[in-house]
């Protein structure tokens, strides 16, 4: 049923995309359709996932992903709430959280399961932390590359952009990671 769910949703995200890169297109609109073509590439990773590995990620996550593309691409980008200001360091914000909660599926996946009843609280949550706060500085290296070879301005900011969104991203992935060690510690006792 969930994969069912996960083709679904990302079938309709990428359909969507597809429609608005048209359109853009159509319209003379570059940028928006731009815009939808990377929509389309991003859409189609959790399908991709669905389709031919055996790696699943749970709903929850596909779902957050989904959301958080519709919030970037779509809302941020198409239709310009980047433009409101704060935008741009809430969805650092939001990806900052969800990378971990990514983090924290992907660590479940890779220890082994005895590991798990004796491992520290600390270490999720210096885990869960790292692993979002590499998300965002991984990020924030595309933007510089992108601008420097392509001539883009996806640092509009500049440097004070850059720490921003940083700070979002660790903030997001901290909210996470300080539930995480909670709920580590709990099932510890």
């Amino acid at each position: 049923m969930n994969r069912k769910l996960v083709i679904t949703l990302s079938l309709l995200y990428v359909l969507f995309m597809v429609f608005l890169a048209f359109y853009y297109h159509s319209i003379g609109q570059s940028f928006k359709s731009t815009v939808a073509l990377g929509g389309i590439l991003c859409g189609a990773v959790p399908l991709l996932l669905a389709l031919f590995t055996k790696l699943q990620f749970n709903l929850p996550i596909v779902i957050s992903y989904l959301i958080f593309l519709v919030g970037s691409q779509y809302l941020g980008s198409i239709s310009g709430w980047y433009g409101l200001g704060w935008w741009d360091t809430f969805m650092h914000f939001v990806s900052g959280a969800i990378l971990a909660f990514s983090g924290i599926a992907l660590y479940e996946r890779l220890i082994h399961r005895a590991a798990g009843d004796e491992i520290s609280p600390w270490f999720v949550f210096l885990f869960t932390l790292s692993f979002a706060a590499l998300g965002g500085v991984l990020w924030e290296v595309y933007e510089f590359s992108c601008d420097q070879f392509f001539g883009m301005t996806l640092q509009g900011g500049g440097n004070k952009d850059t720490m921003t969104d940083l700070i979002a991203d660790t903030l997001g992935g901290l909210v996470i990671a300080i539930w995480t060690f909670a709920r580590t510690k709990l099932k510890l006792k």
